[in-house]
């Protein structure tokens, strides 16, 4: 009984860990060129002198061409690492076949890494060459470092992206759909997506270990890098 809620516990832990692992990398992804993207172009049309709802409608255009995007990218991505895991699978479950003594040195070998002695680790390999699907498991994420991916995570990465890129999208056009005058709707459109930049990369930061007000400024910094060039590139064609 003991050994049952233990386990229970141990996969709810890898669920949480590694499923929120991929989610948060996605919105990431998706929020980061999402504020970006849009942001560069709408300051850039500003520095054309488009109106509000010239600006406006291309923003909408490219935030859905960039979601679209985005997301058939994140399902490649994702698929691309599905059809890797099931090719070094089926390899795999050829090799315990064909060369079983083979298989069962590397494990020895992986195990003697970790510090574990030959009389320690000999009834783990025998153990294991007597479970094939334990031993192909074992295979699989310790001599190629490959965890079995989610079935639904290709769809999930896709959505996520796509999502996230469109919610990013909409901060730096938001000024725009109130606000007529571009000139005045751009500086609205600065501070708020620049306000936006520094809690998306105090989050980011947060979420992936490094430091909050770090990742903050970089991220404010690249954004404000990134509209700048687009306002001044576009002033100078428009000037030239």
């Amino acid at each position: 009984m003991a050994h049952e809620s233990e386990k229970s516990l141990l996969d709810q832990h890898k669920e949480k860990h590694f499923t929120a692992g991929e989610i948060v990398r996605d919105i990431i992804i998706g929020v980061s060129d999402g504020l970006t993207v849009p942001f560069a172009l709408a300051a850039g049309l500003s520095g054309a002198n488009a109106s509000s709802s010239i600006i406006l409608t291309a923003g909408i255009a490219e935030v859905a061409a960039g979601a679209i995007s985005m997301g058939l990218g994140g399902y490649l991505a994702a698929k691309s690492e599905a059809d890797h895991y099931m090719r070094e699978l089926k390899r795999e479950e050829e090799e315990i076949i064909s060369v079983p003594d083979t298989e069962a040195a590397e494990i020895a070998e992986i195990l003697s890494q970790f510090g574990i002695q030959p009389h320690e680790y000999g009834p783990v390999v025998n153990a294991l060459r007597k479970n094939p699907q334990a031993w192909l498991d074992f295979m699989m994420k310790f001599e190629l470092g490959l965890e079995k991916p989610d079935p639904r995570r290709a769809l999930q990465s896709a959505f996520t992206i796509a999502i996230a890129y469109i919610l990013g999208g909409l901060v730096p056009l938001s000024p725009y759909m109130f606000i007529p005058i571009a000139r005045k709707a751009v500086v609205a459109s600065v501070l708020v997506t620049l306000l936006a930049l520094l809690i998306f990369g105090y989050a980011k930061g947060h979420f992936t270990g490094n430091k909050p007000f770090r990742s903050a400024f970089q991220t404010a910094l690249i954004g404000a890098v990134a509209s700048a060039a687009a306002f001044g590139l576009a002033k100078a064609v428009q000037g030239g």
